[in-house]
């Protein structure tokens, strides 16, 4: 089983930046990435990092997120440029090991004013 550990949100102002870390530990990680979950809409996939760099963005996020991730560590970033207020949710990280068993952190909250 796969243990994640979330850190780097907090409150920004419209424009500002963030960067979020996700540290996995316990089992050999293939796929990285962020979902966030918004009050009243559904989870959205945010960006996904595969073990040898292939990335896939959403649509909403695309020129202003980076996703990246340190191997060695078993760590996966996100950082986040331009934000706005509709990026305003619970971004969860989540891991899925070789034997495609994902699994979940506890997520870390980004609150973006106006």
């Amino acid at each position: 089983q796969v243990q994640l550990v979330e850190s780097g949100g907090g409150l920004v102002q419209a424009g500002g930046s963030l960067r979020l870390s996700c540290a996995a530990s316990g089992s050999i990680i293939a796929t990285m990435g962020w979902y966030r979950q918004a009050p009243g809409k559904q989870r959205e996939q945010v960006a996904t990092i595969t073990s040898v760099g292939n990335t896939y963005y959403a649509d909403s996020v695309k020129g202003r997120f980076t996703i990246s991730r340190d191997n060695a560590k078993n760590t996966v970033y996100l950082e986040m440029l331009n934000l706005k207020p509709e990026d305003t949710a619970l971004y969860i990280c989540y891991a899925t090991n070789t034997l495609a068993y994902r699994s979940w952190g506890q997520g870390t909250q980004v609150t973006v004013s106006s």
